[in-house]
């Protein structure tokens, strides 16, 4: 994607971190957006923000009109990966026709020479037919004479083109993941308008730890491989978490039906997102803009019955934003999620599910920062040092990644078990040893006798 295929591993990393950390500056201006229309506008419809803030993916939908590419996917020949065409391709193109061009001084000569016999002539067209090698069978040429290594990586790259998701199939990705997509962000709206926005985030950052527990189950790729250090790692981050909203939040004398909420959302979004990692390993597979355009018109689609279900049952009754909160609104959706989401599951791709749920932690200490700076509120001690874990958290799941095959705290584990086992055997062995050398005095001693 962005012609970013012959990047390395570790620059691809380090532009998905960055790409999560933008995505976490605009997810903190976004909240602050929610959370003045929630307060200051009175406009508190969960289901009706998220659905018009999902339905505004459709939009990606316009770049039929303008992507040539996307109208291509819909007709024409396809290759796949394995070089089996799906319709008969030509190996020629189409003719062109050039005016023939020849010598006249040769021709004259021969006429001269069969000057004097039976004149035959042949009467030859004044155009020549040109025809040329179609793309597929001009490159396999062009990449067999290059070097071996150049070659291998123009034929990964070839691959790993053709693989490409056709516009049907990235249809039906999309259908399966827009419930899932949908409900997590729902959950997540509703958990704000039943609890402290504290108590939501410490519960919506353990997306990482359920994001852990899925890769272990079926992981998508290697880097989402788990480990015990990458446990640790998280388990860090939520304690860190925790510091930091306690530092402004005040517990509740019983547990909030917002809690269930947000750990609701928090699951949804570690399946969401570890499964499509299963079924998408690299971003050139998957057009992005193209699968939320569709996840953007099936929400439209499909999700409106749920406005009728919520106002008969008094849920959520059904009112319709004046001009203000819907500017607000829309605002909110095409920054706050139509673009965010887009550059949130390309850092993704970049780096991998569990960086990318663990960026969404950075998300309560980077808006309490700018609480500090914009709006001058103080908070406790508990808040910085809450701070410093977060982020620590943060850049060893990233060298995690980068290193696949490190585990130091499964290292570090095992040294302790071998240091404990061998102090064990070796006070077996002097044990042993000195019940030989009792048993051995015993046989030898003359008193026995």
């Amino acid at each position: 994607m962005f012609g970013l295929s012959s990047l390395s591993k570790s620059h691809r990393l380090i532009l998905g971190v960055v790409v999560l950390l933008v995505v976490d500056v605009i997810w903190v201006a976004s909240s602050e957006l929610t959370k003045f229309i929630f307060e200051n506008e009175h406009y508190e419809k969960p289901f009706f923000s998220t659905y018009l803030k999902t339905a505004m993916f459709s939009i990606y939908l316009s770049g039929f009109l303008f992507w040539k590419p996307w109208r291509n996917q819909c007709r024409g020949n396809r290759v796949t990966a394995n070089g089996e065409t799906l319709e008969a391709e030509e190996l020629l193109t189409e003719p062109i026709y050039v005016p023939l061009r020849y010598d006249k001084t040769n021709s004259e000569s021969d006429l001269e020479e069969q000057a004097g016999q039976e004149v035959r002539t042949v009467r030859f067209s004044n155009l020549m037919e040109v025809r040329q090698l179609t793309d597929t069978y001009a490159e396999d040429h062009v990449i067999a004479r290059l070097s071996f290594t150049a070659a291998q990586r123009a034929e990964e790259m070839r691959l790993r083109a053709l693989s490409k998701l056709r516009v049907s199939q990235v249809a039906k990705l999309a259908f399966v993941f827009t419930f899932l997509w949908f409900f997590a962000n729902y959950s997540y709206q509703i958990a704000l308008d039943h609890t402290e926005v504290g108590i939501v985030n410490v519960l919506s950052s353990t997306s990482s730890l359920f994001t852990l527990i899925c890769a272990a189950i079926y992981p998508g790729s290697a880097v989402d491989r788990f480990s015990l250090s990458k446990l640790v790692a998280v388990l860090v981050s939520i304690s860190g978490i925790v510091l930091v909203s306690m530092s402004d939040m005040k517990f509740e004398h019983q547990a909030p039906t917002g809690a269930l909420w947000a750990l609701s959302g928090a699951v949804l979004y570690a399946v969401y997102l570890v499964s499509l990692r299963r079924r998408v390993d690299h971003e050139d597979k998957l057009d992005i803009p193209l699968f939320f355009g569709f996840v953007g018109l099936f929400t439209s689609v499909c999700l409106w019955p749920g406005f009728i279900l919520l106002h008969y049952t008094k849920q959520e009754p059904l009112q319709w934003p004046n001009t203000e909160q819907c500017l607000f609104i829309v605002v909110n959706g095409l920054i706050g999620t139509v673009l965010s989401e887009f550059l949130w599951l390309w850092g993704c791709f970049l780096t991998s599910s569990l960086i990318a749920t663990s960026a969404l932690s950075l998300i309560t200490p980077l808006s309490m920062i700018a609480d500090v700076f914009i709006k001058g509120v103080s908070y406790t001690w508990l808040f910085y040092v809450g701070t410093v874990p977060v982020f620590v958290a943060f850049i060893a799941i990233g060298c995690l990644t980068h290193f696949e095959s490190w585990d130091p705290v499964l290292v570090l584990v095992k040294k302790c078990m071998h240091c404990i086992c061998s102090r064990r055997l070796i006070a077996m062995n002097s044990r042993v040893r000195e019940a030989d050398k009792e048993q051995t005095e015993s046989l030898i001693d003359p008193s026995t006798d």
